[in-house]
């Protein structure tokens, strides 16, 4: 058991939801939990590696970690990214003596740089996703998305109807966005008519 591993992951944790991922998507209860599921498969990793088990029950426990569903919010793609690399810097962790530093230190700062490069302002501008309501039930795509235009001086991509209702009048729609004005967002937004 390397215990610079777990400084290094322990760092890259750090890194990738404190310095990364919170200043640019605001979402505290996410970066913490970035930091919770990191934690946890180093820990279950570490035992695993250590442990003289068959590979029926390290199998098995990951078996059980797998059918835990995130059902308390929707994540959004990047998220998943974020995620995604929690667990991938968790599992290269915790391999303990199976990999070398040098190795991990490589493979874990590629992880941070990637999700770096491909999440700035930098490589992906011009074109947002986001999830809004408006205060009118349109059903014809092509009329909803001209109603968006002209209620937020954005250039709409595609429009995707998650929900009509007749009864409240009222349109959620996801989103694709381009110009200057386009903003990320995984919240709601409301359209009020003018």
């Amino acid at each position: 058991m390397d215990v610079r591993l777990f400084a290094l992951d322990i760092a890259a944790i750090c890194a990738l939801a404190f310095a990364l991922y919170y200043p640019r998507h605001r979402r505290k209860d996410l970066a913490v939990a970035l930091v919770g599921v990191n934690v946890g498969v180093l820990a279950v990793t570490t035992a695993l590696a250590t442990a003289t088990v068959g590979a029926g029950l390290g199998l098995g426990l990951f078996g059980v970690l797998s059918i835990i569903r995130l059902r308390s919010t929707e994540l959004s793609q990047v998220e998943v990214a974020y995620y995604f690399a929690a667990l991938a810097i968790g599992l290269i962790g915790g391999m303990g003596e199976g990999m070398s530093l040098g190795i991990a230190a490589l493979l874990i700062a590629a992880i941070i740089l990637a999700l770096a490069v491909a999440d700035s302002k930098l490589v992906m501008t011009g074109s947002s996703h986001m999830t809004l309501v408006a205060d009118k039930a349109l059903s014809d795509p092509e009329e909803l998305a001209r109603y968006i235009e002209r209620r937020t001086d954005m250039k709409v991509r595609e429009v995707s109807i998650v929900r009509l209702d007749y009864v409240n009048d009222s349109t959620t729609v996801d989103v694709r966005c381009g110009g200057a004005a386009a903003v990320e967002s995984s919240r709601p937004r409301t359209l009020r008519a003018a």
